[in-house]
């Protein structure tokens, strides 16, 4: 291992997004953690040298981390769950009402134990809006007393479509350097002036319709774009990729629903009716379900609903996993496990909510190399310094261009 790779520790890791950017970026991580057994199962799929331990990070010690320790650790990364956080919640204000709010400071005592050189935390845009501004502060003001010499910290908003990501997803990136190194955060600019659209992202998957599709399929379009060629780079099968059974009445829902309108457009004549009662439309309306994407366009945020959320540009049926991990960024290399979809009864995350749930890994690697460019020219200055100067080698570019 070259000697400026730097080593990571996920929390919160889920099906790792967030690692797999941090990979590509030149890192090494050395451990992952999420309390999801179907997380569990898709990052040892997709990371099997990492050690996972899968568990509530509120009872874990040091001594669980130890066993798998076995370098320093240089950056702590990870999104402590959003829900008590997002917009969507109403009662987001109620911050010690939600026992998911709290799981940031099993983050902090993470850092503590480490004293890592950096961190990085993401978390959704509503983290910004509670109580006035106060959480914020509040957070921040924890991160820059953790460990033994505090955190120089700094958040951005950032988009997701601007660094590559055909989907337009906004989220807070909260970056902290550790004092002494004398470094202030700084965060990716945007890369591209031309965003990725969703036809541009998924076109050359299989055309299949509803209730099609194999767990491992061939290929049969060559890629149309760079995008599509990074995506394949490391792939020469598709998998997860079979469209949802859909009823013969939702499936005319969807064929009467154009690009960029969803249920409530057509619901006098296809809304939902009441359980029980098929002849009689249901009075509850949800905006957000069976939305038809326009092609031309990135994707709205994939969030884990998004199996529902939205349909195909062009075909009358909703998005297969593939195609939202595609809107992800995720590359086809990349295998999901656990269940494909979820029962409200059954235990753990379907392949669609890692999905959604996930930080997107184009974004994580430009987050990535930032971090990386900013330690290594420290380093470098400090070595200027000291007559100690030593060459430090670029990581491999992977990401498309």
């Amino acid at each position: 291992m070259s000697k400026n790779v730097l080593n990571t520790i996920d929390l919160f890791s889920g099906c790792g997004g967030m690692s797999l950017g941090f990979k590509w970026a030149g890192y090494n991580t050395l451990l992952a953690s999420d309390i999801d057994e179907n997380c569990k199962k898709t990052f040892t799929q997709n990371f099997p040298e990492v050690p996972f331990i899968c568990g509530d990070l509120s009872n874990l010690k040091k001594e669980d981390f130890q066993d798998h320790i076995t370098s320093q650790v240089d950056v702590i990364i990870g999104g402590p769950p959003c829900q008590g956080f997002s917009l969507a919640n109403k009662k987001r204000n109620k911050v010690t009402e939600d026992p998911r709010n709290n799981l940031f400071f099993e983050f902090v005592k993470t850092i503590n134990w480490y004293n890592p050189q950096a961190f990085v935390m993401e978390n959704v845009k509503g983290l910004l809006s509670m109580k006035s501004g106060q959480v914020i502060k509040q957070i921040i003001d924890e991160f820059e007393n953790a460990g033994d010499y505090g955190y120089q910290v700094r958040y951005e908003v950032l988009k997701a479509s601007d660094f590559g990501v055909p989907q337009s997803r906004e989220r807070v990136i909260i970056i902290g350097f550790r004092k002494d190194l004398e470094l202030i955060p700084e965060f990716p600019n945007k890369k591209y002036t031309e965003e990725v659209n969703v036809n541009q992202a998924i076109s050359d998957l299989p055309i299949i319709e509803a209730c099609e599709g194999e767990e491992v399929q061939e290929y049969n379009l060559k890629p149309q774009n760079a995008y599509q060629e990074f995506m394949r780079k490391n792939s020469d099968k598709v998998y997860n990729h079979i469209a949802m059974r859909h009823t013969k009445r939702l499936i005319e829902r969807f064929k009467a629903i154009k690009n960029g309108k969803g249920l409530l457009d057509v619901w006098e004549t296809h809304g939902a009716v009441q359980r029980g009662n098929p002849l009689k439309k249901s009075t509850i309306k949800f905006s957000q379900n069976n939305q038809r994407l326009h092609g031309d366009k990135p994707a709205p945020t994939i969030a884990a609903s998004f199996q529902s959320n939205f349909i195909h540009p062009q075909l009358d049926r909703n998005f297969t996993a593939r195609e939202g991990a595609r809107l992800q960024s995720f590359p086809d290399d990349f295998v999901f496990k656990g269940m494909r979809t979820k029962m409200s009864w059954e235990k753990g995350l379907s392949q669609y909510q890692q999905i959604g749930n996930a930080v997107p890994p184009l974004l994580a690697y430009e987050i990535g190399l930032k971090i990386r460019s900013l330690l290594e020219k420290g380093k470098i200055s400090k070595d200027i310094e000291e007559n100690q100067y030593q060459n430090f080698n670029q990581p491999e570019i992977l990401a498309y261009s």
